[in-house]
């Protein structure tokens, strides 16, 4: 697809500045030159230690690159001039870690400027703060500091939060597998779907959906094979070790009747999600997606499975919750992924000390299969996601696996809806049109499609020792949790 003529979606006015520039951002790089018109000499990114393929590809560029980290300490001075040189409106692409999204969407918008991430980040040493507790962990209270930022200065210049694969992508799959789901179930509602957030509860409500599993298999396999005390994965193993540690979170239904020993509710917030005194990275839970079928996955926390939740929350007229889906991440990374949490966990904890991301040459074939798998209907459960390969992401875009480009395709879309809407205030992805950012991103995720399947959390247990499991509900998160 070398000589495909990519749309150009919209005129950046002034400076971009990309923060962080490891795998994410190397591949976002490529599709903000090909879909945006933009001042290249105002381009300008900061990441304290680019290496191997990011290093290359920066002394290629012949953009300001600045060797440095951004911290609470310099985020204002470094950022403020860089943000503003030249006039026009700028544009901060968020893909670092260790940073504070919040503490830098409060900048761009003190400054004007637009701004997208893909998660809630905190500064350096929140997820590894073992005086905190696991409460003040969680994605939950990082979420909730956002929210509140965006009650206490409504409108203003647009800051899309969470706009990667997952959180991100995945709202907007969820909101077209609900029109899905309820055209086959012959369900009267105005297309292309509510115009507001009541109005999407309420037609999830009408479907009989109990739940949302986040369903995602990468079967990308790489050449050779993983050495002992090396963590391999097909993104920011600095990300993914964040994230698996923290506690596991998933947004709690209205339909669930029984809740696990060390989970915990929130007394402040929107109060949508609870978490497990245990770690994302080493809780298992039951899921299904269309090429292996039935299969473990990590709970591993996402803003997504409390964003969902939240959004999709029916209340009635005194503000009491009537209903309420079940979220969360179902996870089965590629499986050296795998085997380095195995050996993470096998030595208690003990973190390996070099970590790398396997790039498109390193792996030899594979795809990630990402969807959401929205259950407990009348027919059971229906999958609907992004089935991309590496093979058609080598032809798509460079710097990336097939992994990458379903998060960078995503902040591109995420850049475009900001740009289209600059004076939308803070968003999630669940707030956007989720018409027009698949409508980006479509041509960048491979084959897209969708599947009923009879498969539950029940399915071909073998029966030869006691379980603690509901017979009489397949669907309650008993039944999904590997105990």
């Amino acid at each position: 697809m070398a000589d495909k003529q990519w749309p150009v979606h919209g005129t950046i006015t002034g400076p971009v500045v990309m923060i962080g520039f490891g795998s994410i951002g190397r591949g976002t790089l490529p599709l903000i030159e090909r879909h945006f018109t933009y001042d290249r000499s105002r381009f300008v990114i900061i990441d304290p230690h680019p290496e191997g393929e990011s290093a290359d590809i920066v002394d290629k560029l012949g953009v300001r690159f600045i060797r440095e980290a951004v911290t609470r300490d310099n985020y204002r001075d470094m950022l403020t001039p860089l943000l503003t040189a030249g006039g026009g409106q700028g544009f901060c692409v968020n893909l670092s870690v260790d940073t504070s999204s919040l503490d830098i969407m409060r900048l761009c918008r003190e400054l004007g400027a637009l701004y997208v991430d893909t998660v809630v980040e905190p500064w350096l040493g929140f997820y590894w703060d073992s005086k905190a507790g696991n409460e003040a962990r969680t994605n939950y209270a990082l979420r909730e500091t956002v929210r509140a930022e965006k009650r206490r200065n409504p409108g203003g210049s647009t800051a899309v939060s969470c706009c990667g694969a997952n959180p991100g992508m995945v709202s907007w799959f969820v909101k077209q597998a609900l029109v899905n789901l309820a055209g086959d179930l012959g369900l009267k509602f105005d297309e292309p779907g509510p115009d507001d957030q009541p109005g999407w509860a309420r037609l999830m409500k009408k479907a009989g959906v109990k739940g949302v599993h986040i369903a995602e298999r990468d079967t990308q396999r790489s050449r050779a094979p993983k050495p002992m005390n090396v963590f391999w994965n097909t993104w920011s193993v600095e990300g993914f070790l964040s994230e698996g540690m923290q506690p596991a979170e998933l947004g709690w239904g209205t339909h669930e009747k029984w809740k696990p020993r060390n989970a915990h509710k929130h007394k402040k917030g929107c109060k949508a999600a609870i978490y497990l005194d245990q770690a994302g990275a080493n809780t298992r839970v039951r899921s299904w997606c269309p090429t292996p079928g039935a299969q473990y996955g990590f709970l591993v926390t996402h803003n997504e499975s409390i964003s969902i939740a939240d959004y999709f929350t029916a209340r009635d007229r005194k503000g009491k919750v009537t209903f309420r889906p079940t979220v969360h991440y179902a996870y089965h990374p590629c499986n050296d992924a795998v085997l380095s949490l195995h050996e993470l966990f096998g030595a208690a904890g003990r973190i390996q000390p070099a970590h790398h991301v396997l790039d498109e040459h390193e792996l030899v074939d594979g795809i990630d299969e990402l969807g959401v798998l929205l259950y407990g209907h009348r027919k059971n459960a229906y999958w609907y996601g992004s089935q991309l390969s590496l093979a058609e992401t080598c032809e798509l875009a460079p710097y990336q696996n097939a992994t990458g480009l379903q998060v960078t395709s995503a902040v591109l879309a995420g850049m475009v809806w900001a740009l289209e809407n600059p004076q939308a205030g803070i968003v999630e992805a669940d707030e956007m049109d989720y018409r027009r950012c698949l409508e980006v991103q479509l041509p960048y995720l491979g084959p897209v499609k969708g599947y009923y399947t009879d498969w539950t959390p029940l399915t071909d247990r073998p029966g030869l020792f006691p379980e603690d499991i509901d017979k009489a509900d397949p669907w309650q998160f008993r039944n999904v949790l590997v105990h």
